[in-house]
């Protein structure tokens, strides 16, 4: 059972900021935060208000069935009621518990969606090519935008590593579950003893970071611009238009060349540079408070094998769940992505459930 005391919060959190919003007397940056934080509360303020008068309105029934001067006709609706109630409840209750798990801030934002092959040679980044297909279905399916901000062809006919960028409504909280190794057994082409051969690719999900949530000085950037082979590696550019830049406190280092622009690429440089800044920091935070990160699902390591992808018995298995599906094409497809990732979803909210009864 939740405290009844978590549930009034909610719903006096609720009624202090639509007085503040009606009022007119706040700054556009409040503004946006407090609605923001208002149509949270509204998706759940029916059933925190339901679950506050659940226990009044049980009271008056059982006075109702106790009564030894009630006919049977109104006990029996009286006890046909309570069950109802009861059943609503148990309902209720789980959505608020859902609604009270620690929030993660990211979950809200737009994604930066990485693809690179790892081991498997020209293999590995035909993967990455199924993978990049994969995901672009996925986001048609969801009417969710994308925008390509690196690419990169091998001589197979695949991808050494694609970076995308994906808008939508709360994308980071669809696909963050997707970061880890994915593993792909399959013959390839080329083999002629039909031998099964496995490739990997490493996925990497980041939320996109805004100017406002993270700080990045100038001072603490090293730019080098050099000769770029061209979009995707493909013609050459005989202009200094491709851009590295070096953020100097992290370490952390990220080259641009796929627009003739140096000026566009230092600002697509700029867009990962920022999300990869703020996507460290938050692991930061997140070592320090979690409890070795028994929280999630996973380690949330990105060199921790998430998936593998087995083609000769047309499966996919999911290794953090011990979920298989055997509809690979579906799901490469985009058609049965929703199958597992809402099994991961699902089974991250149950972790940490369990942790809030701990």
């Amino acid at each position: 059972m939740i405290p009844l005391e978590k549930i009034k919060k909610i719903v006096n959190t609720y009624e202090v900021l639509e007085k503040e919003l009606a009022s007119g007397n706040i700054s556009k940056k409040d503004f946006v935060k407090k609605s923001k934080e208002y149509s949270s509360i509204g998706e759940v303020i029916n059933e925190a208000k339901a679950y506050l008068a659940f226990e009044k309105e049980k009271i008056e029934l059982k006075k109702i069935i106790e009564d030894k001067g009630s006919d049977k006709e109104m006990i029996q609706l009286a006890k046909n009621e309570l069950n109802e109630l009861i059943k609503k409840n148990e309902s209720y209750e789980k959505i608020l518990k859902v609604y009270l798990l620690p929030k993660d801030e990211a979950d809200s934002k737009n994604a930066i969606l990485e693809i690179r092959a790892g081991t498997g040679g020209l293999e590995a980044t035909l993967f990455v090519a199924d993978l990049y297909k994969m995901y672009e279905k996925v986001c048609l399916n969801n009417k969710w935008s994308i925008e390509i901000i690196s690419i990169s062809k091998s001589d197979a006919g695949g991808f050494k590593e694609v970076i995308l960028l994906i808008k939508g409504k709360n994308i980071y909280s669809f696909l963050k579950y997707e970061s880890g190794v994915h593993r792909v057994q399959r013959v390839p082409e080329t083999e002629t003893q039909g031998r099964v051969h496995t490739s990997a690719a490493t996925v990497a999900v980041l939320p996109e970071a805004e100017e406002l949530d993270i700080k990045i000085n100038e001072k603490d950037l090293r730019i080098d611009v050099f000769r770029s082979s061209g979009p995707g590696g493909q013609s050459v550019n005989t202009t200094d238009s491709a851009v590295r830049i070096t953020h100097l406190p992290t370490g952390i280092v990220v080259s641009q060349q796929d627009e003739k622009s140096q000026h566009k690429n230092r600002a697509k440089g700029m867009k990962i540079l920022r999300s990869r800044v703020y996507e460290a920091e938050r692991e930061k935070k997140d070592k320090a408070r979690s409890r070795d990160r028994k929280n999630q699902i996973g380690t949330g390591d990105r060199s921790e094998r998430i998936r593998t992808y087995n083609f000769p018995q047309g499966r996919v298995t999911d290794h953090r769940i011990n979920l298989t599906l055997h509809k690979l094409e579906e799901f490469l497809s985009g058609d049965a992505f929703e199958d597992l990732t809402q099994n991961l979803r699902i089974r991250d909210q149950e972790i940490k459930l369990a942790n809030l009864k701990q």
